[in-house]
């Protein structure tokens, strides 16, 4: 986690050192794409797709084929019962209780009965499963997302959301149990599995828009802020103008 602290110090850094147009038309779309990081964070972007390239991708066809759709679901069965400790910390912080009670049902049930989340029992009920981290919960509290950031081996993101990290790698319960030595190894290992499989399940989309895409930052940026906004909001309808400030 120090490395993404110090890689954020920096990017803070370069922010505070963009130049801002002097253009009325270009400090409006300047103002709306809230980037002011923009070369820096192609740089990364670029950085990210040859790491794909080379290595991400490559690895999400070997486990397709190396592993049957029925370990690959519980895999990702598995991965997401991880999430549950975060996911009812944050629903409490949100003070939305139903949520909370309905993580907490999942997640013993999953870890009992379903043996360590290997098998999701809650897929065929009424409830929709769900995660929620700290940014969303400091968005929630009104806190704004601060400018786009891109990070090298992570997925696109925003100043808040990027801090919130920090506060769900504190909130998680499983790398309080499992000690500080072995935490470093649960978290790389976590995060690499779970890039992994979420590349392996995005494999014809993710490369579809990659080679349809006339700039694929400019689309990746819009696609996280709006997914971004999505989850924030529960699924519910965004007002007017509000993905852009996301």
């Amino acid at each position: 986690m120090m490395y993404k602290l110090t890689l954020l110090a920096a990017a803070l850094a370069l922010a505070a050192c963009a130049t801002v147009p002097s253009d009325p038309v270009a400090r409006a779309a300047y103002d709306q794409a809230n980037d002011p990081l923009e070369p820096f964070n192609r740089t990364m972007f670029a950085f990210n797709m040859e790491v794909d390239r080379i290595v991400l991708e490559p690895a999400a066809r070997g486990y397709r084929a190396a592993v049957p759709a029925g370990g690959r679901r519980a895999v990702t069965n598995f991965l997401r019962n991880l999430k549950s400790p975060v996911t009812l910390v944050n629903d409490l912080l949100q003070g939305n209780v139903h949520r909370a009670a309905q993580t907490s049902w999942d997640f013993v049930m999953n870890s009992t009965v379903g043996i360590l989340g290997l098998f999701d029992l809650t897929d065929d009920t009424d409830w929709e499963n769900h995660e929620e981290d700290l940014g969303q919960t400091l968005a929630v509290w009104g806190v704004g997302a601060g400018p786009y950031l891109v990070l090298p081996f992570f997925s696109p993101s925003n100043m808040r959301d990027t801090a919130g990290l920090f506060g769900d790698h504190t909130l998680n319960a499983f790398e309080h149990v499992i000690g500080p030595l072995d935490d470093t190894r649960f978290f790389a290992g976590r995060t690499v599995a779970g890039a992994v499989e979420s590349r392996e399940r995005t494999l014809e989309e993710f490369n579809d828009l990659r080679r349809t895409s006339l700039d694929f930052y400019a689309t990746a940026r819009s696609l996280y802020r709006q997914s971004r906004s999505h989850q924030i909001r529960n699924g519910a309808p965004a007002a007017f103008g509000e993905l852009s400030a996301e």
